[in-house]
């Protein structure tokens, strides 16, 4: 079921208004599932119905991204920002410390969460931050390619392409390694939310200097990388673990950057055991 919350956020100007848009389903322990720049929550949808077996499900749309709308004149697109906004959000929700997974820059959020203490335990499925500059610098080229691509392609193309498996891969072959299998509409709609996504040049800026350099001591932490991943390299997996030693490191064989469509019940597995592992309560 789609809802939409508001909130208030501190800002240098006083409290500010932020609505954010989440879908939500199962019952169990909370899980908050935070989706990668310029995509949707619908990047969960593979997973979601496995994942609501056990867990109340949250996933949500970021503030400019989806559906939800634009952070308002004097929040920024920043890290402690959006760790602020969901620090609020899952008080509006009544989330006490939630789980927490995230793909891209939400496994990144997910382990800002984490290391603020708001999170049970985090799940990072190729999480941002772990990049040497190079790298940093080849993966926001690719997403601002594809940015470019979406927002020049007309519609009638967009939907034409999604209908075969071969111009899906044209589509979404940068972060599925199987685009394949993702159906027509999906690819359609992912195209027109990164096209649409009012948040992404700000947020993308905001990355530049972003690293993430801090252990997460007592917290049960999962690090999983599709070895298949062409925008953030899986070695950044390795560097992961360097900085938080006691995470669990996990390979995805097969699956892209986006990996809960490349083989969903493995993705839901590796959430689910993160979510059990001691501590995790």
């Amino acid at each position: 079921m789609s809802a939409t919350v508001s909130f208030k956020v501190p800002s240098p100007r006083g409290p500010q208004p932020v609505t954010v848009s989440y879908a939500r389903v199962g019952s169990g322990e909370p899980l908050l599932l935070l989706h990668g720049i310029g995509h949707h929550r619908q990047a969960w949808d593979p997973v979601v119905d496995i994942l609501a077996t056990e867990r109340d499900v949250i996933a949500v749309d970021l503030p400019g991204f989806g559906v939800s709308p634009a952070l308002p004149d004097g929040l920024a697109y920043d890290l402690p920002t959006t760790t602020a906004v969901f620090a609020a959000f899952c008080e509006a929700l009544g989330l006490e410390r939630p789980h927490v997974a995230g793909n891209s820059l939400g496994g990144l959020l997910a382990l800002e969460l984490g290391r603020e203490r708001l999170a049970r335990s985090v799940t990072a499925l190729s999480p941002a931050g772990f990049w040497s500059e190079p790298e940093r610098r080849y993966a926001f080229g690719v997403l601002t390619a594809m940015r470019q691509i979406s927002r020049r392609l007309p519609l009638p193309l967009v939907q034409q392409l999604s209908r075969s498996a071969a111009g899906r891969t044209m589509l979404t072959s940068t972060i599925y390694a199987r685009p394949g299998r993702r159906s027509p509409e999906a690819v359609v709609a992912e195209t027109l939310a990164l096209a649409g996504a009012t948040g992404f040049d700000a947020t993308l800026r905001a990355g530049r200097a972003v690293r993430f350099t801090d252990d997460l001591p007592g917290l049960p932490v999962t690090v999983a990388w599709g070895t298949k991943d062409m925008l953030l390299v899986r070695r950044q997996g390795v560097r992961a673990k360097q900085m938080i030693p006691r995470a669990r490191l996990v390979r995805l064989p097969g699956c892209g950057h986006v990996p809960m469509n490349d083989d969903p019940a493995l993705v839901a597995r590796v959430i689910l055991d993160g979510s059990r592992a001691p501590g995790a309560r």
